[in-house]
């Protein structure tokens, strides 16, 4: 065992852990990084299987925000593409645009769905139900129950395993708050009826490293380790956490090392860094074990064959089936494709660790991935050449009611040791975007370099989804 001392160590070399590292190098501070996994990126990272490069499910590049935007470009550079975003929702064997476009949806629908969705919106409207915090509700108050139960109902409930009844309206809130009914039918006749409006949102098109969007976390770990002189500590698992005094003093991994530092900076999941810690409270323990993540499993299938479907990513809201979303890395950019003639999907399917499909064979999953694609019609089982899994755990924090009363427990646990500070969506425990990690890894770096804690409890709390910026912005730039 050995024994290290240094200034800031930061756990974790996903988006927000490795911009962390970066802006503190940019601010000519040093930090070590541990990172549990073989490579850079986590979830957000990409792969090469079978002569393509496919990325852990689809990871565009959006912000609305300009720092992020800029600290994107600064590792990226020129090596990018604008990739013209087409992603809908497939449900009874028709597509549906998403964001929900009102003229294609009620045209999907047809006339009886179509009047009753419309009543029930403006039964919503004027006879709205008493909101009892779930995410049913907030919906159902927002689009009418019809419409929740057609486009949002299925696919949530798939991703969270939880009724919508039982699940926190601050999901819904965070990811789709600029979303209504009536603003898309406002946009819809202002672009109907004002040509001149050809204004591109990011919406309509988002960014994308030309190879892949390891090739952005790749370029961070270089700058990182060329400034640090000392390589990332990869397959470095973190068992405990040292406090003294409710100050940080450093780490310990599994193989027993010890490394002190003042400042630690974690994007681990914080269910696992209270665990690290020693004398916790009771209140505390009892709370973290109330915060859940879902695990997701990725299918990846080669089919024969370029046209498969002209989306980015299709979400799967069909009931007989267990996957909810299929990425088309086909359709992102030319250079991570393989010009053989065959296309890379990758099938999501989300879970517990006690579920059964999370135990299953990676034979057996990929011939439940091959039956349900072709089962809705989207691929014949006969042009499926090759599978391969990938599980991620503790993918998604789980948004159950009640949720926010524990967190805040732990919260409160955790803004008493000074020298500490949470980052990302497992360290936060919030579903952050990439860009949102990345702005918690700067401003962690920035109030640390200039040593005072910040509080980013509150970064993607402000119920904005940043859907609606300037594409310009990034293209630009």
């Amino acid at each position: 065992m050995k024994e290290e001392n240094n200034e800031i160590i930061v756990i974790g070399a996903g988006p927000a852990g490795l911009a962390a590292a970066v802006r503190l190098a940019e601010l000519n501070k040093k930090t070590k990084v541990f990172e549990f996994s073989e490579k850079v990126g986590g979830m957000s990272g990409s792969m090469k299987i079978w002569g393509h490069i496919v990325d852990f499910g689809p990871h565009r590049f959006f912000s609305s925000d300009k720092v992020v935007v800029n600290f994107w470009h600064r590792y990226v550079k020129d090596n990018f593409v604008m990739v013209k975003r087409q992603t809908r929702i497939y449900f009874r064997n028709k597509f549906f645009n998403y964001p929900l476009k009102p003229f294609n949806a009620l045209k999907n629908l047809g006339i009886r769905n179509s009047f009753f969705s419309l009543i029930s919106y403006f039964k919503s409207k004027i006879l709205p139900l008493e909101e009892d915090g779930s995410m049913e509700i907030w919906l159902s108050n927002r689009f009418g129950y019809k419409l929740f139960k057609t486009f949002f109902k299925t696919y949530t409930e798939k991703l969270w395993g939880k009724s919508c009844l039982e699940l926190d309206a601050d999901w819904a809130a965070q990811r789709i708050q600029k979303l209504t009914l009536g603003g898309a039918l406002k946009n819809a006749l202002k672009l109907n009826f004002n040509k001149k409006n050809n204004h591109k949102t990011l919406v309509d098109e988002f960014a994308y490293p030309n190879i892949g969007n390891q090739y952005f976390y790749d370029e961070l770990k270089n700058f990182v380790e060329d400034f640090n002189k000392q390589e990332i500590m990869f397959n470095s698992k973190v068992s405990k956490i040292l406090i003294d005094k409710n100050k940080v003093i450093g780490i310990e991994l599994s193989n027993g090392n010890k490394y002190n530092c003042n400042w630690l900076i974690s994007s681990m999941p914080i269910t696992s860094l209270i665990s690290g810690m020693k004398d916790v409270p009771q209140e505390v323990i009892s709370a973290i074990k109330k915060l859940r993540f879902r695990n997701t499993l990725l299918v990846y299938l080669l089919i024969e064959g370029k046209d498969i479907f002209p989306d980015q990513w299709l979400y799967i809201h069909d009931p007989t089936v267990l996957h909810g979303r299929i990425t088309n890395f086909r359709n992102w950019s030319p250079d991570i494709v393989n010009e053989n003639g065959t296309t890379v999907i990758c099938m999501e399917f989300w879970c517990f660790e006690d579920d059964d499909i999370w135990r299953m064979q990676e034979e057996d999953l990929i011939n439940l991935a091959s039956k349900e694609v072709s089962k809705i019609g989207l691929i014949k089982k006969e042009k499926i050449l090759e599978g391969k899994l990938v599980k991620i755990p503790k993918c998604y924090p789980m948004y159950e009611r009640g949720y926010k009363e524990n967190l805040n427990i732990v919260i409160e646990f955790l803004n008493k040791i000074d020298g500490l500070i949470p980052i990302g969506r497992y360290g936060s425990f919030k579903y952050n975007n990439q860009d949102h990690s990345i702005l918690m890894g700067i401003m962690a770096a920035e109030s640390v370099a200039i040593n005072k804690s910040p509080n980013l409890w509150e970064i993607n709390t402000d119920s904005k989804y940043q859907e609606a910026g300037d594409s310009s912005d990034i293209s630009n730039t």
